[in-house]
């Protein structure tokens, strides 16, 4: 998504991004429990979802 978006800073993205899509329910962690996870992904919640079909 930081390349779609054309930045470079992880931590800008997960502070501007990241952390506020997951709170309005737009983005899950694949791994909630281990939120560190090395391997850890997001996927869109059924919420998000809905917002592409609208946009």
């Amino acid at each position: 998504m930081m390349e779609l978006l054309g930045l470079k800073n992880r931590s800008y993205f997960s502070k501007e991004y990241l952390r506020p899509a997951i709170e309005i329910g737009v983005l899950e962690p694949m791994f909630p429990e281990q939120l560190r996870n090395p391997k850890q992904k997001y996927r869109l919640t059924e919420k998000g979802k809905s917002l592409i079909k609208k946009g």
